[in-house]
């Protein structure tokens, strides 16, 4: 069955506001999540939310489930009752999506003879000063490449003495995945905007107008 996650990429007038807003919103979420020029954690949810919105303006509020339960490790939200993964990876290459979050060595391996493709993906890959593109990756494409590729090519796995902190997939299972023929691909041109933002300012609102 199509996944209806293909029509944001058909759809002329959201893809020009993807170009344009997700350089701009993804920055704020940076700014927003910044301590002495480093970049947090947090950022990450505020990303996801992003996407939830946009996919919230194309489908309805009512079309997105984001209370997920933590049992479905790849599901960031539900979208018409069907799992899907949000997912980042930064750099002028493609690579460094996580599939799994975790320092512990008996979790990786757990993961990896475990791991089947259970979600739909959305893929946004950053790229500032250059061009990255937002994806949308099908669990049935994640399912072939998997087998085509095979786990030990699949994932990267952290290695000994290092703190990677998750399973990644491997850049040649990322460039599998985003080119095969059911998945789609909006470009964006990732240019920082010049616009002035002080996140303390919008909470000072909320004091001010109290």
């Amino acid at each position: 069955m199509r996944s209806r996650l293909v029509e944001p990429f058909e759809d002329r007038l959201l893809v020009d506001g993807i170009r344009l807003l997700l350089p701009q919103l993804f920055h704020l979420a940076e700014v927003e999540s910044s301590k002495a020029g480093r970049v947090g954690i947090q950022v990450g949810s505020l990303r996801e939310q992003t996407i939830v919105a946009l996919l919230m303006c194309k489908f309805g509020e009512a079309s997105a489930e984001t209370d997920v339960a933590t049992t479905e490790p790849e599901a960031d939200v539900r979208l018409f009752g069907q799992s899907l993964s949000i997912k980042t990876a930064t750099g002028k290459r493609l690579g460094g999506a996580k599939l799994m979050w975790t320092v512990d060595a008996d979790k990786v391996r757990e993961f990896r003879d475990a791991y089947l493709a259970s979600a739909d993906m959305l893929l946004v890959h950053i790229a500032w000063g250059s061009t990255g593109a937002l994806h949308f990756v099908p669990v049935e494409a994640q399912q072939r490449c998997l087998e085509q590729v095979g786990r030990a090519s699949y994932m990267k796995l952290p290695r000994r003495g290092t703190n990677p902190r998750g399973v990644e997939i491997s850049r040649e299972a990322l460039a599998g995945l985003v080119q095969d023929p059911l998945s789609r691909c909006v470009s964006v041109d990732w240019v920082r905007p010049r616009i002035g933002y002080d996140p303390y300012q919008r909470w000072i609102g909320y004091w001010r107008y109290r």
